[in-house]
């Protein structure tokens, strides 16, 4: 399988894994030949990406072939300003990730560490099953967020009626059954 003008295993040198979270996100630096080069944390935010981006470029020496692949469901402001820098930036569906566990091992423990590793590898042995990831126009990103708020301002609706209809039940049960 090609993609852009290279073979899976041709001319890639470095592959970086990255399990997102919260408040500060693991990575791992996995060479051609899947060893882990390195490892670190890396906290949230646009200064520790910038941080992340330079200790990457100064351990790797190089910029547009470090393939850097993460996983969540949806692209957030720091995926997107992943997106925007030099680097070639892959999502994977977090299901897929949990099959590429197995390959480690067996154990169901969810490890940061061990997430971050084996993005990187199966991004190294499996890229044609990531997603490539680019930047929307900005309408698109704009919509998405509007869809993203209208979405949990449902749900929240939601949990707030069970809660009403729960204390009514519970304190009033008179007007329960009356409304």
């Amino acid at each position: 399988m090609r993609e852009e003008g290279l073979s899976m295993a041709e001319e890639i040198e470095w592959f970086v894994g990255i399990d997102w979270a919260s408040q500060s996100h693991q990575v791992c630096l996995v060479d051609a030949r899947g060893e882990c080069l390195g490892e670190r944390a890396v906290a949230h935010g646009g200064l520790g990406i910038e941080e992340l981006c330079d200790w990457l470029i100064a351990r790797t020496g190089a910029t547009p072939e470090v393939h850097w692949g993460g996983h969540r469901n949806d692209a957030g402001p720091g995926r997107r300003s992943l997106v925007g820098t030099r680097f070639c930036v892959y999502g994977i569906n977090p299901k897929q990730l949990d099959r590429f566990r197995d390959r480690f091992t067996v154990a169901g423990a969810k490890d940061d560490r061990r997430d971050a590793h084996v993005l990187g590898d199966s991004l190294r042995t499996d890229r044609h099953a990531f997603r490539r990831l680019s930047n929307d126009e900005p309408v698109i990103v704009k919509l998405r967020e509007w869809s993203r708020m209208a979405d949990d301002l449902q749900q929240e609706r939601a949990r707030l009626a069970s809660r009403m209809r729960e204390q009514l039940w519970r304190y009033y049960p008179q007007m329960a059954r009356a409304g």
